[in-house]
């Protein structure tokens, strides 16, 4: 049984690809791969069917991540099949809570940086399409710092699922 985890940024072209894209080589390095599967989706359509920011694709080519994405939008209907729901920030995840139609989809919606135990008060990744490509770069670190603890929470969750 496949375990499913999606990453939600605004647009689904800078943070969410981003995380899924690091998340996806973790679960691999890890061996998961084929227990779990990783996605991404924006909470709005405007760039649905786009590939990711050029400044993502680089600077996720740049440490040797796969940069292949299309944008898309995620619907309600998502829950049904996903297990897990990990917003890049604060808005993203009071935007996702409302589509949830049950609570327990409610509770399936989670914040990134609530991973990373470094993390401190501010749990948000900082939207980086306004900025300059540095923006990108604090981007990758945090979601590779808590890549980290979400790959624990989701072995924990893919293991007793096997046991």
């Amino acid at each position: 049984m496949t375990y499913r985890v999606c990453f939600v940024c605004t647009g689904n072209i800078c943070r969410s690809p981003m995380a899924a894209s690091v998340f996806r080589a973790r679960v691999e390095e890890a061996g998961l791969d084929g227990l779990v599967e990783v996605d991404s989706a924006g909470t709005g359509g405007w760039h649905e069917g786009d590939p990711a920011d050029p400044r993502t694709v680089s600077v996720l080519e740049e440490h040797g991540y796969d940069s292949e994405h299309t944008a898309r939008q995620f619907r309600t209907s998502w829950f049904e099949r996903v297990d897990l729901v990990v917003a890049l920030d604060a808005g993203h995840m009071k935007a996702l809570r409302r589509l949830a139609p049950t609570a327990d989809d409610v509770a399936k919606v989670r914040l990134l940086r609530s991973y990373d135990p470094a993390a401190g008060e501010d749990l948000d990744v900082p939207d980086p399409y306004y900025g300059e490509r540095d923006g990108f770069e604090e981007c990758l670190t945090m979601v590779e710092s808590a890549s980290t603890g979400l790959l624990t929470a989701v072995r924990e969750e893919v293991e007793g699922r096997t046991a």
